[in-house]
């Protein structure tokens, strides 16, 4: 028999060169947990873990939203990791989140052996199947020789163009060869352009909508933050006087307090702002891709605008909204163009006229606390909000959403000074999303504080990751529920169109601040508005994770809030005009 030749000094297994391979794309922190088909990886993890940390969460959905929180703070890629079967499937929600919200991220998953592919051998799922419509790309590697370029690939999707996932499945054989890796490779990406130079034809064509405009409006998205605009369009808005509304995702794109600055359209957008979409005769959407939460009824959005969008995603223009100039191109580059071919303008009948609808009556009692709650001297989310905002101004921080009414009067109420304050969930609404976000954008931001706002629902679906947290020594996360016992934003619908038929939404729930001590955090319960500052200073006091479970009155609304197949101006801004505007329907024979 002839002898096996010892592997060569220069060989590696095809962990090893995973391993590598993160490491040469400048990767310091992944979330993950461990399994059958992905453990090879985790034996040569062992051996750079000086320079990769891992992060082992409670739940590989988790692993995907912390890697969500991490890229969506610092702006890098985020990486997650899971085995095979059960645990990559656990990963198809915050996929789905980050497709939805163009977060760059790459997840990892091991796959059973090659030879084993097909056979439904324990654990195997057909991963890249399941993940095709969900992500820009998904490879299914075989080879150990293929990971080299598979993972540069990934990071190269997943980073430049529109942002957003990609998977890499690996199976346990691959990962298992030794070899010598081969890092000269080129990348083999037919048919993807990342960078396209915006057209200048069409600049200008803009630049001339927006210089005879009267009434122009600019519309600022995800990717004026995604792509670093934020000063060219500070710049572009303070030349020509021109007003800016942000889009939840582009929430701190242009800074809450200046004088241009208008706030947030769409459903539950204010009255002034969603007026003067609906008035304004030349509409910028830069960065944003006119979601139907801030178009209401398509037909009926911005009537008399023009449009122009701007989107780095060819697919996204004129797809909801017909634009009279479409620009395909990298929002900073295209912004720093039109700052210069736009005549300086105040535009001041036209922002007096927005004023005016923003100090009418109706807009201001539409974001008002409910007066009995006040009365009867409840917590009221409105106050948990205004204490909240006040503790902001004290240190460095950023606010992580879930998703729900605790959203939109974050939203609403908290100030938004800089981008990549805000991280949630846009356009999947993830409830689940915020702590197990927090825990990434904790280590991504480790100086700041990272606060949590989150509804009791979505808390009791991923708060196990208080135990992650724990276990990495995590102080600077402060996690404030807004405690109403129901799934509060299906309830305000059932209350306000459906006569209060509260149909699977009472919730219960645990003791939240004994809950936190369980897990060796912090908890503190809050039942009074006069002690909510005082909770709050104390959670900012305590170096350790800490939990506020705001007790509040348990059926406030959001308001504004366009009802569904409305136009955006057609905003409920209180309980009586709903239950007006819905016929009473025949009465229902009553239930055994």
């Amino acid at each position: 028999m002839a002898a096996i030749a010892p592997p060569s000094a220069h060989s590696r297994t095809g962990a090893q060169i995973l391993c590598d391979a993160l490491l040469r794309e400048g990767v310091d922190v992944c979330f993950g947990i461990p399994g059958g088909a992905i453990m090879p990886f985790y034996h040569a993890l062992w051996e750079v873990r000086d320079r990769l940390r891992h992060v082992l969460c409670r739940h590989e959905q988790g692993a995907g939203h912390a890697a969500q929180g991490y890229a969506r703070a610092s702006g890098k890629v985020g990486v997650c990791v899971a085995t095979s079967g059960p645990g990559a499937t656990n990963l198809v929600t915050p996929i789905a989140d980050a497709f939805m919200d163009s977060t760059p991220l790459v997840a990892i998953t091991g796959q059973v052996a090659s030879h084993l592919l097909g056979t439904d051998a324990f654990q195997e799922i057909d991963f890249t199947g399941i993940t095709i419509p969900i992500t820009k790309h998904s490879y299914l590697v075989t080879d150990a020789h293929d990971i080299p370029r598979v993972v540069r690939e990934a990071f190269h999707l997943a980073a430049t163009g529109r942002p957003g996932p990609v998977v890499v499945d690996i199976t346990k054989d691959a990962l298992q060869a030794r070899i010598v890796p081969d890092w000269d490779v080129e990348m083999d990406l037919p048919g993807y352009t990342a960078h396209r130079e915006p057209d200048a034809r069409a600049i200008a064509q803009a630049a001339r909508l927006l210089a005879g405009a009267q009434r122009p409006l600019i519309m600022a998205g995800n990717g004026v933050i995604q792509s670093g605009a934020h000063d060219a369009l500070r710049l572009l808005a303070e030349r020509t006087g021109i007003p800016v509304v942000t889009t939840l995702h582009g929430l701190g794109a242009f800074p809450d307090g200046h004088p241009l600055a208008l706030g947030m359209p769409g459903m539950h957008g204010a009255v002034h702002v969603n007026r003067a979409i609906q008035a304004c005769d030349v509409l910028l959407n830069v960065g944003g891709r006119f979601d139907d939460r801030v178009t209401g009824k398509a037909a009926t959005f911005a009537p008399r605008a023009q449009v122009i969008h701007v989107d780095i995603d060819p697919s996204e223009i004129g797809k909801v909204i017909p634009t009279a100039v479409g620009i395909v191109g990298d929002a900073r580059a295209v912004l720093r163009q039109l700052v210069h071919l736009v005549p300086p303008g105040a535009h001041e009948a036209w922002r007096a006229q927005i004023d005016a609808q923003r100090h009418a009556p109706a807009a201001r009692r539409a974001v008002a606390t409910a007066p009995e709650a006040a009365e009867r001297g409840t917590l009221t989310p409105h106050a948990v909000f205004d204490a909240l905002n006040a503790a902001m101004a004290t240190a460095p921080c950023r606010v992580v959403t879930d998703v729900g009414q605790h959203q939109m009067w974050a939203a609403q109420l908290l100030e938004w000074t800089r981008p990549r304050v805000l991280i949630g969930s846009g356009g999947a609404g993830t409830m689940g999303f915020a702590v197990p976000a927090a825990l990434g954008a904790a280590i991504a931001a480790p100086d700041e504080v990272i606060w949590v706002v989150v509804g009791d629902g979505g808390f009791q679906m991923t708060n196990q990751e208080i135990a992650t947290l724990r276990q990495e020594g995590i102080t600077n996360v402060k996690i404030v529920v807004v405690n109403n016992g129901y799934l509060g934003m299906v309830r305000q619908w059932q209350e306000l169109f459906e006569q209060r038929r509260y149909s699977g939404t009472p919730l219960s729930g645990p003791d939240f601040a004994r809950l936190a001590e369980a897990y060796g955090a912090r908890g503190i319960t809050v039942t009074a508005p006069d002690a909510m500052a005082a909770a709050l200073a104390e959670a900012l006091a305590t170096p350790d994770v800490v939990v506020l479970d705001c007790q509040v009155e348990r059926e406030v609304n959001v308001f504004p809030m366009v009802p569904q197949g409305k136009a955006i101006d057609e905003m409920l801004t209180e309980a009586a005009a709903a239950t007006a505007a819905v016929p009473t329907p025949a009465a229902t024979p009553a239930v055994a």
